[in-house]
């Protein structure tokens, strides 16, 4: 009788769908939202832009070799375009502990539970909304100013899925940026800790010998192997295992963050 009354198992969903789109509401109202979210387009097709033009013409360099990856070039920029995906995750979180909105967002939804899951869904799905099209935008880009002698078409084995991977892989990490922002609680130390891990150590520590095995298990390095049609022969972790190593990451992530957030006081 208390299910149909409305007792507590009743309610959850609706209280979920509540809370998800008073979080959708607050990254629509965020300026940085739509600042990160234009650099992250802006900078993935214009690097590939300028990417395919350096090789253009220049098939004896490039195309003509056999370990030629034309998607994956096509991509490179996206290491770049992926530092304002991961400031947008952090924001979206952290901005909340900065300025101590927090306390009234857990008034608002008590069950923290709820607050969380509503809020690691929200920036998902706004990433991915993104990042999708700028993908497929960045691969007809890159390859249109490659040229016809080095370029790849969306058809050709492996270019389908690096291109769909190009915006799981950027939304994997972003919501890593976002479960570390809330296992830390602000934007400055989940800041201090992500862009030096993606950016410079995981590169630097990927080709020192004795760490660099450890290091290929990074998130930027592992996931990233879902980006190219043609296997880098120097990390030694294949396309779907580096995906799945990506995963680990972000469920361990979010689960952190989530556990954080349950257990410590606003």
């Amino acid at each position: 009788m208390s299910a149909v009354r409305g007792g507590p198992g009743r309610h959850r969903p609706s209280h979920f769908l509540a809370a998800l789109s008073a979080e959708g509401l607050k990254l629509r109202t965020l300026a940085s939202t739509w600042w990160n979210l234009a650099a992250v387009v802006a900078l993935s097709t214009g690097i590939g832009l300028l990417y395919g033009s350096v090789i253009r013409g220049n098939y004896a360099d490039f195309g003509a070799k056999p370990e030629w990856d034309a998607v994956g070039y096509g991509f490179a920029g996206t290491s770049i375009a992926q530092l304002a995906l991961v400031c947008f995750g952090v924001l979206a979180v952290g901005a909340e502990y900065s300025t101590g909105t927090v306390r009234a967002s857990l008034a608002a939804v008590p069950r923290r539970g709820v607050f969380g899951a509503a809020k690691f869904t929200a920036v998902a799905v706004t990433a991915f909304a993104v990042t999708l099209p700028t993908a497929f935008l960045t691969f007809a880009v890159a390859q249109t100013a490659m040229g016809e002698r080095q370029n790849a078409a969306l058809g050709d084995p492996g270019a389908l899925r690096a291109t769909v991977g190009l915006a799981v892989y950027l939304t994997l990490l972003c919501l890593i940026s976002a479960g570390v922002a809330m296992m830390l609680r602000g934007t400055v130390p989940a800041l201090g800790i992500l862009v030096p891990l993606f950016f410079i150590v995981s590169d630097i520590l990927a080709n020192l010998p004795g760490v660099g095995t450890f290091a290929r298990y990074l998130p930027s390095v592992a996931g990233a192997q879902i980006l190219r049609a043609v296997p880098d022969g120097r990390i030694d972790v294949g396309t779907w295992d580096g995906l799945g190593v990506l995963l680990l990451w972000t469920a361990a992530a979010l689960c952190g963050g989530l556990v954080t957030l349950c257990r410590r006081d606003a």
